[in-house]
């Protein structure tokens, strides 16, 4: 009879079982399943959050990308008109260098010239000085007396005719 328990003390553990149940139905159990449901909306709500800012990440990482390759594209494109512009402005200053060059020959060698007809021009006229000084000294020093000056006189005339 130690293992049997007696029929009244059944009968209270059942009333205050029953009791506790009622008690706890009433003033435990709906705060109880009202915060486990509130939990339950919120963990779904984090949940259906967590979707929609893993689809706007999604977004926007496509987005991103679109960015990218068009940013990309841009910078090639930048970079082809920047090696055009390069091209045409060395292009464009090699082409006035050579016309500078060219002119500056031009006028070099138009000086040149110049400075060569002048060189030539007054050797021949040192030259004519130089003659006459030679010559008037040859006739004063030859044509001392009147049969030299006779004889030379027809000398240029012989020449002179024959030229």
């Amino acid at each position: 009879m130690l293992t049997t328990p007696g029929l009244g003390l059944v009968f209270w553990t059942t009333i205050a079982f029953l009791l506790l149940v009622v008690l706890l139905r009433k003033f435990a159990w709906k705060p109880i399943v009202t915060a486990i449901h509130n939990r339950n909306q919120a963990i779904d709500e984090a949940l259906k959050a967590s979707e929609i800012a893993r689809a706007e990440m999604a977004n926007l990482k496509a987005e991103n990308e679109k960015l990218l390759v068009q940013a990309k594209e841009e910078r090639d494109v930048i970079l082809a008109e920047a090696r055009k512009m390069r091209e045409k402005i060395v292009d464009e200053a090699a082409d006035r260098a050579k016309e500078e060059a060219e002119r500056i020959i031009q006028a070099a060698n138009e000086n040149i010239h110049y400075e060569k007809m002048a060189a030539i021009t007054d050797l021949k006229n040192q030259l004519a000085t130089l003659s006459l000084e030679i010559a008037e000294k040859i006739l004063e020093k030859d044509l001392a007396g009147d049969a030299r000056q006779k004889e030379l006189a027809e000398k240029l005339v012989k020449e002179v005719s024959f030229n």
